[in-house]
């Protein structure tokens, strides 16, 4: 196996775990995992949230970790990386207002690179246009914005991931096995036990 470069786009209160498994399972594998954000450079810190599901109409919040970035996102240089990572949490609300961000995520998709998106992760994936006759699994409340942006949504079990060629993903952080699996995958990663 041939280690990947994969970038993870972050903002503050991104979902903890789906910020935090990811980074670690990645590099666990052997492959360089940058993390990302806008106006932020590496050593800053992007603070988490934890996104719980405890019987209510929709996800609790609570505080998480402060993640420290390790790269910078004014460095961002597409043709560097072999994948993209877009974690959940409310993060992708506001970084999907960003020009830069757009475009980092359409010229992922033009390359037809591996992206992973989970939870409100989608949201970057519509707003950046990307979606039109693709089937994506994200939060249920973000299924409107996969329909109006083309997409088909799967309504899968929040345990379990959805794959559409290179766009790999899952509606919440209890998918991770599955969503994690399809995207080495998607990378050609195998993993001999």
């Amino acid at each position: 196996m041939s280690a990947k470069k994969i970038l993870i786009l972050a903002g503050d209160y991104v979902e903890d775990y789906e910020l935090m498994v990811p980074f670690q399972a990645l590099q666990m594998v052997g492959h360089q995992v940058d993390v990302v954000c806008p106006d932020k450079a590496a050593g800053a810190q992007v603070r988490t949230a934890i996104h719980d599901f405890e019987g209510d109409q929709t996800y609790s919040e609570k505080p998480g970790h402060n993640f420290t970035l390790n790269a910078a996102f004014s460095d961002v240089d597409v043709s560097r990386y072999d994948a993209l990572l877009i974690p959940g949490g409310r993060a992708p609300e506001y970084l999907r207002l960003n020009p830069r961000v757009i475009e980092i995520v359409q010229q992922f998709h033009a390359a037809d690179k591996p992206i992973a998106a989970v939870c409100h992760g989608p949201q970057l994936l519509a707003a950046a246009g990307v979606l039109e006759g693709k089937t994506c699994s994200a939060y249920s409340a973000c299924a409107p914005e996969v329909k109006l942006a083309g997409g088909k949504y799967a309504e899968i079990d929040v345990t379990a991931a959805h794959r559409d060629g290179n766009l790999v993903t899952a509606p919440a952080w209890p998918a991770h096995p599955a969503w994690l699996a399809l995207f080495l995958a998607a990378l050609g990663t195998r993993i001999e036990l």
